[in-house]
């Protein structure tokens, strides 16, 4: 989203939304939600992280009640990274745009949730025919979110620095406050880095990630788009980025083959970009949105106060 929701009118019912997600009870509508000194803020920030992008949206269709959704209500053939840009632009809005903003660009995602629901038109491992689908499942919902937060987690991992276990519990923790905002109910949230973990490999190696004839239509479409032209000249790092980034229990249900020169190419890849990465000034290094938001809310505070009053640590 272009706009800062700066003309977006917060009714009481936003408002209740957001302390709910934050887990207390006061809201500053002119600051994000989460905020400098938060994990979020460093891991988010990065543009690289566009590089898990395919791993993702391949995570996400591999459950065939979302790629039913995708396949029936979005032109994914003639743009497929219609799908990548607008959450990309929508979560990042959530993360570092002030909460009048965010909420306005979750209403925004709840639009357009609204429209796709439907019904499966075949078998797709454990779903029969006429299975009803909807964007607005908490359930697949949850699964959208955890396949960004455990992509964003790796890539940062790989091609910027490890991040101690505390980080990774808090940035956990953050995550959290957006998967509330979204919607998705507090029940059926992991409760801890562990468990997220554990939920993630639970649907990792569960037959509900069936890989339908829908998923490898939008796989196809997504690694070997036919246009824009110039997407292909960057296709080949990208696609061996998706499939590299794949846990292997997906890349075999996809059928993607995968060798040793395909490791050593995707490790080489990472290699150097991350040399490379922090010689990148700020203007190509961080998304647009971070670098907004950092100018606007300062990144000179203490990290502890400024986590604190950005609500990081929640239940």
């Amino acid at each position: 989203m272009s706009s800062t929701g700066a003309n977006y009118k917060v009714s009481n019912k936003d408002r209740a939304r957001l302390r709910y997600a934050l887990g207390r009870g006061a809201v500053d509508l002119d600051r994000s939600l989460l905020g400098p000194g938060t994990v979020t803020w460093e891991v988010n920030r990065e543009a690289v992280l566009l590089a898990g992008g395919g791993c993702a949206l391949l995570m996400q269709v591999a459950h065939p009640l979302v790629a039913a959704g995708v396949a029936e209500h979005s032109n994914f053939r003639e743009r497929p990274l219609d799908r990548l840009t607008r959450t990309l632009d929508l979560m990042l809005t959530i993360t570092f745009a002030p909460a009048r903003a965010a909420i306005q660009a979750v209403k925004e995602i709840e639009r357009r949730h609204e429209r796709v629901r439907g019904r499966l038109r075949s078998q797709a491992g454990p779903f029969p025919p006429g299975t009803e689908y909807s964007a607005s499942d908490p359930a697949l919902m949850l699964w959208v979110h955890a396949t960004l937060v455990d992509t964003a987690y790796r890539v940062f991992e790989m091609f910027v620095r490890p991040l101690e276990r505390d980080e990774a519990e808090r940035y956990y923790e953050e995550s959290k406050v957006v998967a509330r905002v979204l919607g998705i109910p507090r029940e059926i949230i992991p409760a801890t880095w562990s468990d997220f973990q554990a939920y993630f490999q639970r649907m990792l190696w569960s037959d509900e990630l069936a890989v339908s004839a829908e998923s490898r239509a939008i796989a196809k479409a997504i690694l070997e788009p036919e246009r824009p032209l110039w997407l292909r000249t960057v296709m080949p790092p990208a696609r061996l980025l998706a499939i590299g980034l794949l846990p292997e229990v997906l890349r075999t249900r996809y059928r993607f083959s995968w060798s040793l020169w395909n490791e050593y190419a995707m490790r080489s890849l990472v290699a150097a970009t991350a040399l490379a990465l922090p010689w990148l000034p700020p203007q190509i290094r961080y998304f647009a949105h971070a670098r907004a938001a950092w100018q606007r809310e300062g990144a000179g505070r203490d990290r502890q106060r400024a986590t604190a009053q950005a609500g990081a640590q929640v239940a």
